[in-house]
């Protein structure tokens, strides 16, 4: 049984983890932002924590491992609704602040668990993703004389860097 000092250092930083990513798509005008994958790793941590709760001190037991499932599976559709807009002939938008999501949930459910190292590592490198990425993988079409459209899939003007 956890004490309220480790739920709440569970659910604070699950739901501090998702508004930080939250907050990186809400500065490049994406459609999710910090209060919805805030809302995005709370939910997932507060649904890990009431299964873990249960379950022996320390393991993942089947009962949790569905719920996990559940919550990835369901985590899906709220991607895929960032994704799909009818806009614009039915281009493909909104892939990153998806995976963005789906990250969001899943340090939600690292955070319901305790895998603080686990936490850490992932949000240091998905921020490194979000900050450099961009800039990264417009050098690598330069160099690898590969095709960069104008109208990049997920960077829209706010994103593009020299």
């Amino acid at each position: 049984m956890l004490d309220w000092p480790e739920i709440l250092l569970r659910l604070g930083v699950a739901t501090l983890a998702g508004c930080a990513i939250g907050l990186n798509r809400d500065l490049h005008g994406k459609p999710i932002g910090l209060k919805t994958l805030g809302i995005v790793g709370l939910s997932t941590a507060t649904v890990v924590l009431l299964a873990v709760q249960f379950a022996e001190a320390g393991k993942i037991t089947d009962a949790a491992s569905r719920v996990i499932q559940g919550i990835l599976t369901g985590i899906g559709f709220l991607g895929a609704g960032v994704i799909v807009h009818e806009s614009e002939r039915f281009r493909v938008r909104g892939l990153t602040s998806a995976a963005c999501t789906f990250l969001a949930a899943c340090l939600g459910i690292a955070c319901g668990v305790g895998e603080w190292p686990i936490v850490g590592t992932a949000l240091t490198l998905a921020f490194l993703i979000l900050t450099i990425g961009n800039r990264t993988e417009h050098w690598l079409h330069r160099m690898l004389g590969g095709r960069h459209e104008a109208h990049d899939v997920e960077s829209g003007p706010e994103e593009r860097h020299p």
